[in-house]
Protein backbone atom coordinates (compact mmCIF):
# COMPACT_ATOMS: atom_id res chain seq x y z
CA UNK A 1 0.00 0.00 0.00
CA UNK A 2 1.56 3.67 -0.99
CA UNK A 3 0.78 6.01 1.45
CA UNK A 4 0.44 9.89 1.69
CA UNK A 5 1.67 11.49 5.04
CA UNK A 6 0.37 14.97 4.91
CA UNK A 7 0.50 17.60 7.76
CA UNK A 8 -3.22 19.02 8.02
CA UNK A 9 -2.42 22.13 10.39
CA UNK A 10 0.43 25.11 9.83
CA UNK A 11 3.38 22.63 9.87
CA UNK A 12 5.16 20.94 12.76
CA UNK A 13 2.09 18.31 13.70
CA UNK A 14 4.96 15.69 13.68
CA UNK A 15 4.87 14.36 10.50
CA UNK A 16 8.43 12.59 10.82
CA UNK A 17 7.80 10.88 13.24
CA UNK A 18 5.16 9.29 11.75
CA UNK A 19 6.99 8.77 8.84
CA UNK A 20 9.61 7.10 10.61
CA UNK A 21 7.08 5.06 12.37
CA UNK A 22 5.84 3.41 9.47
CA UNK A 23 8.98 3.47 7.22
CA UNK A 24 9.38 0.09 8.89
CA UNK A 25 6.91 -1.15 6.48
CA UNK A 26 7.82 0.53 3.05
CA UNK A 27 10.89 -0.17 0.82
CA UNK A 28 10.92 3.75 -0.48
CA UNK A 29 10.37 7.14 1.30
CA UNK A 30 10.00 10.41 -0.99
CA UNK A 31 9.68 13.81 -0.16
CA UNK A 32 8.06 15.33 -3.07
CA UNK A 33 7.68 19.23 -2.17
CA UNK A 34 9.57 22.14 -0.10
CA UNK A 35 12.88 22.12 0.97
CA UNK A 36 15.15 22.95 3.84
CA UNK A 37 12.66 25.33 5.34
CA UNK A 38 10.81 22.07 6.48
CA UNK A 39 12.22 20.12 9.92
CA UNK A 40 11.09 16.90 10.87
CA UNK A 41 12.45 16.30 14.13
CA UNK A 42 12.43 12.23 14.75
CA UNK A 43 13.67 10.38 18.48
CA UNK A 44 14.64 6.86 17.98
CA UNK A 45 15.98 4.85 20.64
CA UNK A 46 17.04 7.84 22.78
CA UNK A 47 18.72 10.00 19.91
CA UNK A 48 17.42 13.17 18.37
CA UNK A 49 17.58 13.54 14.23
CA UNK A 50 16.29 16.96 12.95
CA UNK A 51 15.98 16.77 8.80
CA UNK A 52 15.26 19.13 6.69
CA UNK A 53 15.82 18.16 3.34
CA UNK A 54 16.60 14.12 4.12
CA UNK A 55 12.93 12.21 3.67
CA UNK A 56 12.95 10.52 7.35
CA UNK A 57 13.58 7.42 6.22
CA UNK A 58 17.13 7.71 5.78
CA UNK A 59 17.47 6.35 9.24
CA UNK A 60 16.86 3.21 8.37
CA UNK A 61 18.90 0.82 6.55
CA UNK A 62 17.75 -0.93 3.46
CA UNK A 63 15.27 1.57 2.87
CA UNK A 64 14.95 3.80 -0.73
CA UNK A 65 15.19 7.51 -0.17
CA UNK A 66 14.06 9.77 -3.06
CA UNK A 67 14.80 14.00 -3.15
CA UNK A 68 11.39 14.64 -5.83
CA UNK A 69 11.63 16.71 -8.71
CA UNK A 70 9.41 19.10 -6.46
CA UNK A 71 11.75 19.86 -3.89
CA UNK A 72 13.82 23.15 -4.39
CA UNK A 73 17.25 21.79 -3.21
CA UNK A 74 20.18 24.17 -1.40
CA UNK A 75 22.81 22.20 -2.34
CA UNK A 76 25.19 23.65 0.43
CA UNK A 77 22.48 22.89 2.62
CA UNK A 78 21.97 19.69 1.69
CA UNK A 79 26.18 17.93 1.61
CA UNK A 80 26.13 20.02 5.52
CA UNK A 81 23.01 18.08 6.43
CA UNK A 82 24.42 14.68 5.11
CA UNK A 83 27.44 15.49 6.82
CA UNK A 84 25.62 15.97 10.06
CA UNK A 85 23.65 12.83 9.92
CA UNK A 86 26.70 11.06 9.18
CA UNK A 87 28.48 11.89 12.60
CA UNK A 88 25.35 10.43 14.04
CA UNK A 89 26.02 7.33 12.82
CA UNK A 90 23.75 6.74 9.81
CA UNK A 91 24.80 5.99 6.39
CA UNK A 92 24.08 7.92 3.13
CA UNK A 93 25.05 6.00 0.26
CA UNK A 94 24.21 6.96 -3.56
CA UNK A 95 22.14 3.62 -3.55
CA UNK A 96 20.44 4.73 -0.34
CA UNK A 97 19.54 8.57 -1.51
CA UNK A 98 18.85 9.37 -4.91
CA UNK A 99 18.27 13.23 -6.02
CA UNK A 100 16.20 13.92 -8.75
CA UNK A 101 18.02 15.56 -11.79
CA UNK A 102 15.01 17.91 -12.43
CA UNK A 103 14.98 19.20 -8.95
CA UNK A 104 15.38 22.92 -8.65
CA UNK A 105 18.26 24.50 -7.06
CA UNK A 106 18.51 27.27 -4.34
CA UNK A 107 21.72 29.63 -4.85
CA UNK A 108 22.61 31.38 -1.98
CA UNK A 109 21.00 34.67 -3.22
CA UNK A 110 18.03 33.24 -3.12
CA UNK A 111 18.24 33.52 0.56
CA UNK A 112 18.78 37.56 0.34
CA UNK A 113 16.30 37.70 -1.91
CA UNK A 114 13.85 36.07 0.74
CA UNK A 115 15.56 39.19 3.18
CA UNK A 116 14.82 41.68 0.77
CA UNK A 117 11.05 40.62 0.62
CA UNK A 118 10.29 40.77 4.27
CA UNK A 119 11.65 44.17 4.24
CA UNK A 120 9.55 45.04 1.66
CA UNK A 121 6.29 44.00 3.09
CA UNK A 122 7.28 45.66 6.12
CA UNK A 123 3.95 45.00 8.90
CA UNK A 124 2.80 42.45 6.48
CA UNK A 125 6.02 40.37 6.37
CA UNK A 126 4.93 36.24 5.72
CA UNK A 127 7.03 35.29 8.74
CA UNK A 128 8.96 33.19 5.97
CA UNK A 129 12.31 31.16 7.35
CA UNK A 130 14.77 32.90 5.02
CA UNK A 131 15.80 30.06 3.28
CA UNK A 132 15.26 31.06 -0.02
CA UNK A 133 12.53 28.78 -0.83
CA UNK A 134 10.22 31.39 -2.25
CA UNK A 135 13.05 33.05 -4.55
CA UNK A 136 13.43 30.09 -5.92
CA UNK A 137 10.06 28.29 -6.40
CA UNK A 138 9.48 32.06 -7.72
CA UNK A 139 12.77 31.46 -10.20
CA UNK A 140 10.86 28.15 -11.24
CA UNK A 141 7.65 29.62 -12.71
CA UNK A 142 9.71 32.59 -13.99
CA UNK A 143 11.05 30.05 -16.20
CA UNK A 144 14.42 31.64 -15.38
CA UNK A 145 15.54 28.62 -12.31
CA UNK A 146 18.42 26.11 -12.40
CA UNK A 147 17.54 21.97 -12.19
CA UNK A 148 20.19 19.50 -10.77
CA UNK A 149 20.55 18.62 -14.29
CA UNK A 150 21.86 21.98 -15.32
CA UNK A 151 24.78 21.46 -13.15
CA UNK A 152 26.19 18.89 -15.29
CA UNK A 153 26.91 21.24 -18.19
CA UNK A 154 28.98 23.57 -16.19
CA UNK A 155 29.36 26.54 -19.15
CA UNK A 156 25.75 27.00 -19.36
CA UNK A 157 25.18 27.19 -15.96
CA UNK A 158 27.98 29.48 -15.00
CA UNK A 159 26.63 31.54 -17.41
CA UNK A 160 22.77 31.28 -15.87
CA UNK A 161 24.36 32.19 -12.74
CA UNK A 162 26.54 35.22 -13.55
CA UNK A 163 23.36 36.67 -15.20
CA UNK A 164 21.10 35.88 -12.28
CA UNK A 165 23.63 37.74 -9.11
CA UNK A 166 23.89 40.65 -11.26
CA UNK A 167 19.85 40.61 -10.68
CA UNK A 168 19.91 39.68 -8.00
CA UNK A 169 22.24 42.69 -6.87
CA UNK A 170 20.38 45.28 -8.40
CA UNK A 171 17.56 44.33 -5.78
CA UNK A 172 19.84 43.37 -2.44
CA UNK A 173 21.27 46.71 -2.66
CA UNK A 174 18.18 48.68 -2.51
CA UNK A 175 18.12 47.48 0.92
CA UNK A 176 22.06 47.48 1.86
CA UNK A 177 21.73 43.69 2.03
CA UNK A 178 24.46 40.83 0.56
CA UNK A 179 25.88 41.97 -2.52
CA UNK A 180 27.53 38.19 -4.17
CA UNK A 181 30.23 37.71 -6.35
CA UNK A 182 29.44 35.49 -9.05
CA UNK A 183 32.57 33.47 -9.11
CA UNK A 184 32.42 33.06 -5.36
CA UNK A 185 28.91 31.37 -5.88
CA UNK A 186 29.69 29.42 -8.56
CA UNK A 187 33.04 27.86 -6.75
CA UNK A 188 30.62 27.45 -3.37
CA UNK A 189 27.54 25.49 -5.06
CA UNK A 190 29.90 23.41 -7.34
CA UNK A 191 31.70 22.55 -5.05
CA UNK A 192 28.44 21.08 -3.28
CA UNK A 193 27.14 19.57 -6.17
CA UNK A 194 30.54 17.71 -6.97
CA UNK A 195 29.44 15.47 -3.25
CA UNK A 196 26.42 15.13 -4.02
CA UNK A 197 26.87 13.77 -8.14
CA UNK A 198 27.00 10.49 -7.13
CA UNK A 199 22.78 10.54 -5.96
CA UNK A 200 21.84 12.47 -8.87
CA UNK A 201 19.63 10.60 -11.05
CA UNK A 202 16.35 10.27 -13.40
CA UNK A 203 14.28 9.35 -10.14
CA UNK A 204 10.79 9.14 -12.21
CA UNK A 205 11.39 5.62 -13.80
CA UNK A 206 12.39 4.43 -10.47
CA UNK A 207 9.56 5.44 -8.85
CA UNK A 208 7.02 3.50 -11.19
CA UNK A 209 9.73 0.20 -11.05
CA UNK A 210 9.32 0.02 -7.67
CA UNK A 211 5.71 0.91 -7.88
CA UNK A 212 4.28 -1.47 -11.09
CA UNK A 213 6.51 -4.14 -8.82
CA UNK A 214 4.57 -4.02 -5.95
CA UNK A 215 7.06 -1.88 -3.52
CA UNK A 216 5.57 0.24 -0.87
CA UNK A 217 6.34 3.82 -1.38
CA UNK A 218 5.37 6.13 1.63
CA UNK A 219 5.13 9.87 0.47
CA UNK A 220 6.56 12.13 3.41
CA UNK A 221 4.92 15.58 2.80
CA UNK A 222 6.61 18.92 3.96
CA UNK A 223 4.94 21.87 5.98
CA UNK A 224 0.98 21.77 6.49
CA UNK A 225 -2.01 22.14 4.80
CA UNK A 226 -2.71 25.51 6.08
CA UNK A 227 0.13 26.75 4.35
CA UNK A 228 0.04 25.22 0.59
CA UNK A 229 0.30 27.93 -1.86
CA UNK A 230 -3.45 27.38 -2.91
CA UNK A 231 -5.78 26.53 -0.13
CA UNK A 232 -3.53 27.88 3.29
CA UNK A 233 -4.45 31.07 4.45
CA UNK A 234 -3.10 33.20 2.05
CA UNK A 235 -0.94 35.14 1.73
CA UNK A 236 0.78 33.85 4.76
CA UNK A 237 1.91 30.40 3.36
CA UNK A 238 4.81 28.57 1.74
CA UNK A 239 5.75 28.40 -2.21
CA UNK A 240 4.32 24.92 -2.92
CA UNK A 241 1.67 22.67 -2.76
CA UNK A 242 1.86 21.31 0.78
CA UNK A 243 -1.26 18.86 -0.02
CA UNK A 244 -1.51 15.41 -1.09
CA UNK A 245 -1.66 16.80 -4.55
CA UNK A 246 1.65 17.98 -4.11
CA UNK A 247 3.00 14.60 -3.26
CA UNK A 248 2.17 13.01 -7.27
CA UNK A 249 3.06 16.53 -9.57
CA UNK A 250 6.57 15.93 -7.17
CA UNK A 251 7.60 12.74 -7.73
CA UNK A 252 6.39 11.65 -11.16
CA UNK A 253 3.57 9.11 -9.75
CA UNK A 254 0.26 9.47 -10.44
CA UNK A 255 -3.09 9.73 -8.14
CA UNK A 256 -3.76 5.91 -9.12
CA UNK A 257 -0.61 4.70 -7.37
CA UNK A 258 -2.11 6.26 -4.10
CA UNK A 259 -4.02 3.62 -1.84
CA UNK A 260 -4.17 6.29 1.37
CA UNK A 261 -3.63 9.56 2.61
CA UNK A 262 -3.07 9.95 6.56
CA UNK A 263 -3.21 13.15 7.58
CA UNK A 264 -1.33 14.03 10.73
CA UNK A 265 -2.25 16.54 13.21
CA UNK A 266 -1.78 17.66 17.34
CA UNK A 267 -4.06 17.06 19.42
CA UNK A 268 -4.10 20.91 19.71
CA UNK A 269 -3.26 23.89 16.99
CA UNK A 270 0.26 25.27 16.95
CA UNK A 271 1.45 28.00 14.22
CA UNK A 272 4.96 29.82 13.45
CA UNK A 273 5.29 33.32 11.88
CA UNK A 274 2.80 35.93 10.74
CA UNK A 275 -1.22 35.23 10.07
CA UNK A 276 -4.31 34.42 11.20
CA UNK A 277 -4.80 31.79 14.29
CA UNK A 278 -8.48 32.20 15.64
CA UNK A 279 -7.90 29.32 18.29
CA UNK A 280 -4.29 30.78 19.35
CA UNK A 281 -4.36 31.45 23.68
CA UNK A 282 -1.58 32.69 25.52
CA UNK A 283 -2.42 30.23 28.45
CA UNK A 284 -1.73 27.13 26.08
CA UNK A 285 1.49 28.80 24.73
CA UNK A 286 3.09 29.49 27.83
CA UNK A 287 1.96 25.97 29.45
CA UNK A 288 3.82 24.54 26.61
CA UNK A 289 6.44 26.45 26.40
CA UNK A 290 7.43 26.17 29.80
CA UNK A 291 7.16 22.26 29.43
CA UNK A 292 10.01 22.97 27.13
CA UNK A 293 7.38 22.34 23.91
CA UNK A 294 6.85 24.00 20.62
CA UNK A 295 9.50 25.43 19.57
CA UNK A 296 10.45 25.50 15.66
CA UNK A 297 13.13 22.44 14.48
CA UNK A 298 14.10 24.77 11.77
CA UNK A 299 14.63 28.29 13.58
CA UNK A 300 14.25 27.78 17.02
CA UNK A 301 11.31 30.42 17.07
CA UNK A 302 8.30 29.69 19.72
CA UNK A 303 5.52 28.09 18.08
CA UNK A 304 2.05 29.64 19.17
CA UNK A 305 -0.21 27.53 20.46
CA UNK A 306 -4.08 27.08 20.52
CA UNK A 307 -7.24 25.07 21.31
CA UNK A 308 -7.61 22.56 18.27
CA UNK A 309 -9.48 23.61 15.34
CA UNK A 310 -11.69 21.37 13.66
CA UNK A 311 -12.76 24.18 11.15
CA UNK A 312 -9.40 24.15 9.42
CA UNK A 313 -9.26 20.67 9.73
CA UNK A 314 -12.26 19.70 8.26
CA UNK A 315 -11.34 21.60 5.32
CA UNK A 316 -8.00 19.92 5.51
CA UNK A 317 -8.88 16.42 5.25
CA UNK A 318 -11.44 17.43 2.34
CA UNK A 319 -8.66 18.71 0.50
CA UNK A 320 -6.23 16.19 1.00
CA UNK A 321 -8.98 12.87 1.06
CA UNK A 322 -7.44 11.83 3.90
CA UNK A 323 -8.53 8.17 5.22
CA UNK A 324 -7.04 8.01 8.75
CA UNK A 325 -5.81 10.63 11.24
CA UNK A 326 -2.57 10.64 13.16
CA UNK A 327 -2.93 12.71 16.06
CA UNK A 328 0.73 13.82 17.82
CA UNK A 329 0.87 15.43 21.34
CA UNK A 330 -1.49 14.14 23.24
CA UNK A 331 0.23 14.08 25.92
CA UNK A 332 0.57 17.88 25.82
CA UNK A 333 -2.74 17.93 27.05
CA UNK A 334 -2.28 15.50 30.14
CA UNK A 335 -2.32 18.17 32.94
CA UNK A 336 -5.56 20.21 31.66
CA UNK A 337 -9.11 19.65 33.82
CA UNK A 338 -10.92 20.70 30.53
CA UNK A 339 -10.10 20.99 27.06
CA UNK A 340 -11.85 23.02 24.40
CA UNK A 341 -12.40 22.34 20.79
CA UNK A 342 -13.11 24.99 18.04
CA UNK A 343 -16.05 23.59 15.75
CA UNK A 344 -16.53 26.54 13.86
CA UNK A 345 -16.81 30.26 13.49
CA UNK A 346 -18.81 33.04 13.62
CA UNK A 347 -18.17 35.58 11.03
CA UNK A 348 -20.60 39.21 11.23
CA UNK A 349 -23.53 36.81 12.72
CA UNK A 350 -22.80 34.01 10.69
CA UNK A 351 -21.34 30.75 11.26
CA UNK A 352 -18.92 29.14 9.06
CA UNK A 353 -17.97 25.59 9.66
CA UNK A 354 -14.89 25.73 7.04
CA UNK A 355 -12.43 28.87 6.67
CA UNK A 356 -13.14 32.11 4.35
CA UNK A 357 -11.06 32.84 1.99
CA UNK A 358 -11.52 36.40 2.20
CA UNK A 359 -8.38 37.64 4.06
CA UNK A 360 -10.24 40.31 5.99
CA UNK A 361 -12.49 38.11 7.27
CA UNK A 362 -9.90 36.40 9.31
CA UNK A 363 -10.01 39.63 11.70
CA UNK A 364 -13.54 38.65 12.46
CA UNK A 365 -13.37 34.64 12.95
CA UNK A 366 -14.78 34.37 16.76
CA UNK A 367 -13.62 30.89 17.03
CA UNK A 368 -17.15 28.77 18.63
CA UNK A 369 -16.18 25.99 21.07
CA UNK A 370 -17.23 23.08 22.80
CA UNK A 371 -16.05 22.20 26.24
CA UNK A 372 -14.81 18.37 26.78
CA UNK A 373 -13.51 17.21 29.94
CA UNK A 374 -9.38 16.22 30.61
CA UNK A 375 -8.17 13.26 31.67
CA UNK A 376 -5.56 14.59 34.30
CA UNK A 377 -3.11 11.46 33.90
CA UNK A 378 -0.06 10.81 32.85
CA UNK A 379 -0.67 9.38 28.93
CA UNK A 380 3.18 9.24 28.02
CA UNK A 381 3.91 5.22 29.27
CA UNK A 382 0.78 3.71 27.54
CA UNK A 383 1.30 1.32 25.15
CA UNK A 384 -1.55 0.82 23.02
CA UNK A 385 -4.54 2.51 22.33
CA UNK A 386 -6.64 1.04 24.95
CA UNK A 387 -4.94 2.14 27.31
CA UNK A 388 -5.37 5.58 27.08
CA UNK A 389 -7.72 7.20 29.86
CA UNK A 390 -11.66 7.68 28.49
CA UNK A 391 -11.30 11.08 28.79
CA UNK A 392 -8.52 10.88 25.81
CA UNK A 393 -10.13 8.32 23.45
CA UNK A 394 -13.65 10.39 23.92
CA UNK A 395 -11.66 13.41 22.78
CA UNK A 396 -10.32 11.70 20.16
CA UNK A 397 -13.75 10.12 18.62
CA UNK A 398 -15.19 13.75 18.78
CA UNK A 399 -12.05 14.79 16.81
CA UNK A 400 -12.82 12.12 14.36
CA UNK A 401 -16.40 13.23 14.36
CA UNK A 402 -15.66 16.85 13.47
CA UNK A 403 -13.15 16.13 11.11
CA UNK A 404 -14.88 13.42 9.19
CA UNK A 405 -11.92 11.00 9.18
CA UNK A 406 -11.31 8.26 11.27
CA UNK A 407 -7.93 7.72 13.96
CA UNK A 408 -5.40 5.41 12.46
CA UNK A 409 -2.54 6.14 15.10
CA UNK A 410 -1.63 8.27 18.42
CA UNK A 411 1.53 9.34 19.67
CA UNK A 412 2.18 9.94 23.14
CA UNK A 413 5.67 11.38 23.54
CA UNK A 414 8.47 12.06 21.36
CA UNK A 415 9.81 8.73 20.92
CA UNK A 416 8.92 6.20 17.56
CA UNK A 417 7.90 3.77 20.33
CA UNK A 418 5.56 6.02 21.75
CA UNK A 419 3.07 6.14 18.41
CA UNK A 420 0.06 3.82 19.04
CA UNK A 421 -2.19 2.53 16.18
CA UNK A 422 -5.59 2.08 16.42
Amino acid sequence: MNTIIVGLQWGDEGKGKIVDYLTEGSDVVVRGQGGNNAGHTVIAKGTKYVLHLLPSGILWDAKKNVIGNGVVIDPVGLVQEIQRIESQGVSITPDKLLISDRAHVVLPFHKELDAAREAALGDQKIGTTKRGIGPAYADKVNRCGLRIADFLDREFTVQQITRRVAEANEILAKYDLTIFDADQVVEEVYTAFERLRPHVSNTIPLLHAAWKSGKTILFEGAQGTLLDIDFGTYPFVTSSNTTSGGSCTGTGLPPTAIQSVIGVCKAYTTRVGSGPFPTGDEGLSEYLHGLGREFGATTGRPRGCGWLDTVLLRFACMVNGVTGLAVTNVDGLDEYETLQICTSYDIDGAIHELPPADRKAWDRAVPIYETLPGWKSDTTACTSYEELPAQAKAYLTRLAELCGAPIAFVGVGPDRAQTLAV
